[in-house]
C-alpha cells in the first residue's frame, strides 16, 4: 500500500493528515509505503503522526523525502528507527562526454569538476551502495580512490558522483600524449603491484577464485572431457589468496587527477590469485579483440598494437624482469583464465548465434585446449624463471638473474661471483641433464636479509654434482685433466652449496652472503 503526502504537515492540521492516512491504511501489520515527494514541511505534530503509524505497521518506509524534511526525520532519530529513503535529484547526461565503460555502468563527465558513473541496472541502489563500502574499504587500504558523494537518478536508473576534477583516463592520455607511453606504464603496473599486495580483513571481500571456478564448472558441458577436468583442476590447486584484485583493470579505470593517479569503478573490486585479475587484463587489451580488432579501439579509444604493446610492457614491468620467457609463461596462464571467461560470457549471453560470435567461441575454445596441454599450473612466481636447458637460453638466465640482484644490496663482486657460478650450474644442466634429449630448468632466486639464494632445478638424470671429486689444481698444465672446473668454481664462489634429489628433481642451492 504505498500513500502520497503533500505540501505541509505541523500542529494545525496533523489531526486531519492522520485521520485521512488512517482511513487508507491497510490491515494492523500490513507493508505501507509513504511517498514524501511532494512533502515540503514537517514539524514535531507530524513527526508524531508518523510514530503513531510506524508503531502499528512496523514495515512502514517512506520514499522521495526531499532534503530538507530528510534532515528533520534524521536529526529527529526516524532514519534510524524505519527506512528512510532520499529523493535523488536528477541529472542528465545528454552531450556529456564518456570517459569509461565497465562491466556494470559508465562513466560520464557532467562538468569540469564532476562525473557521474551510470548503472546498467534500473535498480541499482544497492549496486551503489556496495560500490560506496567498497571504495572506502580500499582508502582504508592505501589505496588512492574516488569517493561517490552523492547518488542521482539519472534517466529510469541511478547513479553516483565522483568529484574528478579535470581528472583524465590513461586511456585519453596514452591516446592523446603518445610521448608519456612508458610514463603510463610504469605508474599502471605500480599501481597493479600496490592493489596485489595490499592484505583485505577477512570476510570483507567476494573470493575470486569462488568465481572463477563458477566460470570453469559451466564449461564443462562444452569443452572435451580431458580438458575440461584439467581446467577444473587447474583452478581448484591455486591458493587461497587474500590480498586485493580490483576484477576490472584497465586504462580507462585509472585517472589522473592533479598530478594523483586514482583507481576508480571500485564494485568489481574482490581479492584472491593475482592471476585472476590478469586474466580479465588480457581480455581488456586483447581477448576482446582477437577476432574483431576494432574492439580495443572502441572500447579504450587506442588501437590493436598499441594494446599489444601497453599490455606486453605492463606485464615486463609487473615481473619485474625483460625475459620474453617468463613474460610468455605468465601471460599463457592469464589467458587459460580470460578465455574461459570470455567463452561463458558468449555462450550465456547468446552471442555464438552471430557469424562474429561463433568465430570468437571457435577461436577462444581452440587456443584453450590448446594452452590446457602445456600448463602444469596458473601460480607464478616473480623471482622464478623456467626456460629450456639449453646453451643459447644462458644470456636470458642471466639477465633474469641480475634483474633480481640489481634490486638489493648485495655488492657487485657478489653479483659478479654469483653470475660466474650460475653459468657454471646452468651450462652443466644444459649439457648433461637430459643427454641426448632436452628438457627444462628452473632458476629461482631467494633474497634474504644478507644473503642470496640461487636454487637450480631440473628433472633430469639423477646426479649429484658434489659428489665428485674437486680438481688438482697444484698440478702442472700438462698434468691437469681439461673439463671439471665449473662445480668446483661455483663451490669456491658461494659461502654454501646444497644438493638434493626429491621428487624427480635435481635440486642443487647456492647461497652468497654480503
Amino acid at each position: 500500500m504505498q500513500i502520497t503526502l503533500s505540501g505541509r504537515i505541523d500542529s494545525q492540521n496533523a489531526a486531519a493528515v492522520e485521520a485521512e492516512i488512517l482511513r487508507k491504511l491497510p490491515p494492523e501489520g500490513a507493508p505501507v509505503v509513504l511517498d514524501a515527494e511532494h512533502l515540503e514541511y514537517i514539524s514535531s505534530a507530524g513527526l508524531r503522526v508518523l510514530l503513531r503509524i510506524r508503531k502499528t505497521h512496523p514495515d512502514m518506509r517512506i520514499i522521495n523525502v526531499g532534503s530538507e524534511v530528510y534532515e528533520i526525520l534524521d536529526m529527529t532519530g526516524f532514519t534510524e528507527m524505519m527506512t528512510v529513503e532520499k529523493a535523488y535529484r536528477v541529472v542528465s547526461i545528454d552531450g556529456c562526454e564518456e570517459i569509461g565503460h565497465g562491466a556494470n555502468g559508465t562513466l560520464y563527465r557532467i562538468d569540469r569538476d564532476n562525473v557521474v558513473k551510470v548503472y546498467k541496472n534500473a535498480d541499482a541502489l544497492e549496486d551503489i551502495q556496495h560500490e560506496r563500502e567498497m571504495a572506502k574499504l580500499a582508502l582504508i587500504l592505501g589505496i588512492p580512490t574516488a569517493i561517490s558523494y552523492d547518488v542521482v537518478q539519472v534517466g529510469k536508473s541511478y547513479g553516483s558522483v565522483f568529484e574528478l576534477l579535470n581528472a583524465q583516463s590513461f586511456a585519453k592520455i596514452i591516446h592523446q600524449q603518445p610521448e608519456k607511453f612508458d610514463w603510463c606504464v610504469k605508474e599502471f603496473s605500480q599501481m597493479l603491484l600496490k592493489i596485489h599486495s595490499t592484505e583485505v580483513p577477512e570476510g570483507k571481500l567476494r573470493d575470486m577464485k569462488e568465481i572463477v571456478l563458477s566460470w570453469a564448472r559451466f564449461l564443462q558441458d562444452y569443452l572435451p572431457e580431458k580438458a575440461a577436468k584439467k581446467l577444473l583442476a587447474l583452478i581448484e590447486a591455486v591458493p587461497y589468496d587474500k590480498h586485493m584484485i580490483h576484477g576490472d583493470y584497465h586504462t580507462k579505470n585509472l585517472e589522473l587527477q592533479n598530478d594523483e593517479v586514482l583507481l576508480i569503478d571500485m564494485d568489481t573490486l574482490a581479492m584472491g590469485y593475482p592471476i585472476f585479475e590478469l586474466g580479465s587484463m588480457y581480455n581488456a587489451f586483447l581477448g576482446f579483440s582477437e577476432v574483431d580488432h576494432e574492439t580495443v579501439m572502441r572500447f579504450q579509444g587506442f588501437d590493436l598494437e598499441t594494446s599489444k604493446r601497453f599490455w606486453h610492457e605492463t606485464l615486463a614491468a609487473y615481473l619485474g624482469t625483460t625475459s620474453e620467457t617468463k613474460i610468455r609463461e605468465v601471460e599463457n596462464k592469464a589467458r587459460i583464465v580470460g578465455y574461459t571467461r570470455l567463452i561463458r560470457r558468449g555462450i550465456r549471453r547468446g552471442e555464438t548465434e552471430t557469424e562474429q560470435g561463433r568465430a570468437e567461441n571457435a577461436l577462444w575454445m581452440r587456443e584453450l585446449i590448446e594452452l590446457l596441454e602445456t600448463v602444469d599450473t596458473l601460480t607464478f612466481s616473480r623471482d622464478e624463471l623456467t626456460i629450456e636447458a639449453a646453451a643459447e637460453n644462458l644470456n636470458e638466465v642471466q639477465t633474469f638473474l641480475e634483474e633480481r640482484l640489481s634490486k638489493t644490496a648485495c655488492p657487485m663482486k657478489s653479483r659478479m661471483q654469483i653470475g660466474l657460478a650460475a653459468e657454471e650450474v646452468f651450462i652443466n644442466i644444459a649439457s648433461y641433464a637430459y643427454a641426448p634429449g632436452k628438457g627444462q630448468a628452473t632458476v629461482r632466486v631467494g633474497i634474504g636479509d644478507g644473503d642470496v639464494r640461487i636454487t637450480f632445478i631440473d628433472r633430469g638424470i639423477p646426479y649429484d654434482p658434489l659428489k665428485k671429486q674437486d680438481p688438482d689444481v697444484t698440478l702442472s698444465a700438462e698434468e691437469r685433466n681439461i673439463g671439471g672446473l665449473g662445480v668446483f668454481l661455483a663451490k669456491k664462489l658461494m659461502d654454501d652449496v646444497y644438493y638434493e634429489y626429491r621428487d624427480g628433481q635435481n635440486i642443487l642451492t647456492l647461497i652468497k652472503r654480503f
